[in-house]
């Protein structure tokens, strides 16, 4: 085995030489050649191609291609075996016309991913229907600045069913590798599952159940490249958008598009797409602080099943309630009396009635009111053209536009702000709130909105409404739909905000994806799938579950399972891939020598390869706490809070709600007692999440008596 496997690096070494001399060839061609800066329109095109290819070739050079598939086609036309190289990008062969490089989203690339072994045959589908042959050979190559590093082979049809065991080393291998402070893509280890949900169609709305470290964040950024190939004369990437759930998160992913080749895509967060759709007409209350009010307070106590206003505020229920209003505001805002610029010069109730009702019905509100006052004021224009006097004319038109604009304000306030106070004001006692809804209403719904009206600050919660109001009332002339929408951490988005998103969405096509053992945000969010499926046509949607975790070791994983376990379950548990670790430690010390012990654990994992150290808090103020006491034994630690947009790496100090989302090669939890974690369903997601930030090391602190949710 040994000597196949050095044959196989020789073989693979003088390839790369190869590959590489091509590519240096063809780049420095294409670089000595001037630049096209004229006007003809095909010299353009020819341009844009050449520039594209110089493109690729550049962000190709360090790491050409990452694996080998040797692929026999079962077709009388079928040209000899030849080895075809997968890679990031595409490469063409200039002087041979044939590919150097494969694509990883091309069809034929989608069998490394989806072959598994076995006498069966192989297929992939591509535009001239359903290729079917035979798989000889896979094998994965590790190319580092043009060095060769690693080659595994993790099938081979001369070996029977081939080597699983081969393919599982790979990617070890590859999880094994310490972590900088960003995301990176894994097209080199896209598992056969995780194909599956990439190379979905389009035109489907697909939520993705994925627990802790399933690789689902990465898989939907990589759905988003794969559709900008597969479709690109019917998607761009400025019409498509990710939704994260904080800046620091975007931020921790922003690498992973770059290093696909894909740029322009917008990346946000619900919170600012809102307020920019609002021209920032409102702003919000203080987040960070209604964050840490709820974990250091509220969640303590909350009920899963309790219906807060922020859950109110996001059902389909109160949309239903808006539409509603919205229809018997068009009623009110209808002119209720005749215009009479002078006496002798009277417009119609049943003319206005006219223009509003039939001919500008297909306008949004405040549009068809725009319309009609633009036709009054052409049709006194007309009026005014019938009065010879100049005198009079001059007279009569400065009265005449006065008296026009008292009478377009008694059409009453189209403002969106003064819109919803106003909803909201009579929800709990309107007939048009469900029965069932009414009791979970209260009666001062409203009351704090009405004192920040002059401010016009507002709860996260009263944004999606607001947009609502706002399209309803607006339109979106000036707005092209997205292409696509990504919806991370999604089990913290409420239904209306799924419904809102649609609005603005050609085709129906998502991808939404979260974990329910992560909803730690009880006064908002979903308790089900269903949820948001059931917001879609049938036949539009599709489901996965992702249960296997790449991120942990099987003794964090395991860990962390029976933390839900002990709490009150979980939809789905990890399934942890074969990567064996350290045990979790689990650290007594008292409350006066927490720091000194926290000082010694962060130390003993800075001896060992960590780049990146959590010291995970309940709250923010612990996390204040936590740093003081890291500085009092002279270590330095970056402490990262609510208003933070960037995370820089090595050691941090985090509250366990921020966290979510990122991974660190190593956590300490400091406050793992009773106190903090008492055994409910929601304290028992907080250290689900805080546990599965780490990929290699896990540590556990407590004072006082451990929390009975952690197995020692």
């Amino acid at each position: 085995m040994e000597g196949k496997t050095q044959s196989a690096f020789a073989e693979e070494q003088l390839q790369l030489t190869k590959t590489a001399a091509v590519m240096d060839e063809q780049l420095s061609r294409l670089e000595g050649m001037s630049r096209y800066t004229g006007h003809d329109f095909t010299e353009q095109v020819l341009e844009e191609t050449r520039e594209a290819r110089r493109r690729n070739l550049r962000s190709s050079l360090h790491e050409p291609y990452f694996a080998r598939m040797d692929f026999e086609e079962q077709s009388p036309k079928a040209a000899e075996l030849s080895p075809l190289y997968i890679g990031k990008k595409g490469i063409d062969h200039e002087a041979t016309n044939k590919p150097l490089v494969i694509d990883w989203r091309a069809p034929v690339a989608s069998l490394f991913y989806s072959f598994t072994g076995g006498s069966a045959p192989a297929a992939y589908d591509c535009p001239e229907g359903t290729i079917e042959g035979k798989v000889h050979l896979k094998r994965n190559i590790v190319i580092r600045q043009r060095e060769l590093e690693r080659v595994v082979d993790t099938y081979s049809g001369a070996d029977g069913d081939g080597e699983a065991s081969a393919t599982d080393e790979f990617l070890l291998y590859r999880l094994g590798e310490n972590k900088d402070n960003k995301l990176r893509d894994i097209v080199s280890t896209i598992q056969a599952e995780q194909d599956k949900i990439i190379r979905s169609p389009r035109q489907t709305a697909l939520v993705i159940q994925g627990v802790a470290g399933s690789g689902k964040t990465t898989v939907a950024l990589h759905r988003l490249a794969f559709l900008l190939y597969q479709y690109r004369e019917q998607v761009r990437a400025e019409r498509m958008i990710i939704l994260a759930p904080n800046r620091m998160f975007l931020d921790y992913i922003s690498g992973v598009l770059p290093e696909l080749g894909v740029g322009d895509i917008q990346q946000t967060t619900f919170q600012d797409w809102a307020l920019e759709l609002l021209e920032h007409e409102v702003s919000l209350v203080d987040a960070a602080k209604e964050l840490e009010h709820w974990f250091a307070v509220k969640a303590e106590d909350a009920d899963q099943n309790e219906i807060t206003p922020g859950r109110f505020k996001g059902s389909v229920e109160f949309l239903a309630y808006i539409d509603r209003c919205l229809v018997g505001m068009e009623r009110r805002l209808m002119p209720r009396s005749e215009f009479e610029a002078w006496d002798t010069a009277v417009l119609p109730l049943t003319t206005i009635n006219e223009w509003y009702t039939k001919e500008y019905a297909h306008y949004p509100l405040v549009k068809r009111k725009e319309r009609v006052a633009a036709r009054m004021e052409r049709w006194l224009q007309m009026a005014l053209d019938q009065v010879r006097d100049p005198n009079r004319r001059k007279d009569l038109k400065k009265k005449a536009a006065a008296r026009l604009k008292a009478y377009m304000k008694e059409w009453g306030d189209t403002k969106p702000f003064s819109i919803y106070l106003e909803i909201l004001a009579h929800a709990d006692r309107s007939d048009l709130v469900p029965e069932e809804l009414k009791s979970y209403v209260p009666s001062s719904l409203a009351e704090e909105l009405s004192k920040n009206a002059k401010s016009r600050k507002i709860r996260e919660e009263d944004l999606p409404a607001l947009v609502y109001i706002r399209h309803a009332l607006y339109g979106d002339e000036k707005r092209v739909k997205f292409d696509h929408v990504v919806i991370d951490e999604a089990q913290d988005f409420s239904p209306f905000q799924v419904a809102l998103l649609k609005r603005f969405t050609r085709d129906t096509s998502f991808t939404i994806l979260g974990d329910l053992s992560q909803g730690i945000h009880g006064y908002k969010g979903i308790r089900a799938w269903d949820e948001f499926l059931s917001l879609f046509d049938e036949g539009e949607t599709g489901y996965y579950q992702l249960d296997r975790s790449y991120r942990s070791t099987m003794e964090i994983i395991d860990f962390a399972n029976e933390v839900l376990l002990r709490g009150s379950g979980a939809p789905l548990l990890a399934v942890p891939v074969f990567r064996s670790g350290q045990d979790v430690g689990v650290h007594y010390a008292a409350p006066k020598q927490r720091g000194a012990e926290l000082a010694r654990l962060v130390r003993g994992l800075g001896e060992t390869a960590a780049k990146t150290i959590a010291v995970i808090g309940r709250t923010a103020a612990a996390c204040r706490e936590l740093q003081r006491e890291l500085a009092a034994e002279g270590i330095e630690a970056s402490l990262l809070d609510a208003k933070q947009s960037a995370y820089g790496g090595g050691l941090s100090v985090v509250p366990v709600y921020l966290a979510k989302g990122l991974e660190f090669d190593a956590v300490v939890i400091a406050d793992a007692d009773e106190r903090n974690y008492r055994g409910r369903p929601a304290d028992a997601k907080l250290l689900y999440v805080a546990c599965t930030r780490a990929l290699h090391e896990l540590h556990l602190l407590y004072s006082g008596t451990v929390s009975p949710l952690v197995k020692q």
